[in-house]
């Protein structure tokens, strides 16, 4: 068991930071935890790119020597993703402050009755 953690460890912290993400935001009823999980949830994606793109030994392809190199592309996938994400949750942390200036919760069930009397 414990060998299989350790060459799996980065697989193992995927998992965990998505089903953590997709808890937060499935059970919890509060927007701003929504776009919290919804953040941890990236992170594990992000994990789980770079440690399938991560090869023992290998080295940097700029440097010209010989053996295994490490492809650049998740790297470069996950900066682009990086930056998607952090306009993401600033578009949607603006929508939650104009949401609550406009109805005084933050809450989804609270938001819907509100929405159901309109």
């Amino acid at each position: 068991m414990i060998p299989f953690l350790d060459n799996h460890l980065y697989y193992v912290a995927t998992f965990l930071l998505l089903g953590i993400g997709a808890y937060m935001m499935i059970s919890d009823r509060n927007l701003v935890k929504k776009i919290i999980g919804m953040n941890i949830f990236q992170t594990g994606i992000f994990l789980f790119f770079i440690a399938a793109a991560f090869l023992d030994g290998a080295t940097n392809p700029v440097l010209s020597q010989p053996g295994p190199y490490v492809s650049p592309l998740p790297h470069v996938l996950i900066l682009t993703a990086i930056v998607v994400g952090v306009s993401l949750t600033a578009v949607a942390l603006a929508l939650v402050v104009r949401i609550y200036s406009e109805y005084g919760t933050l809450e989804t069930d609270v938001l819907a009755e509100v929405r159901a009397d309109e």
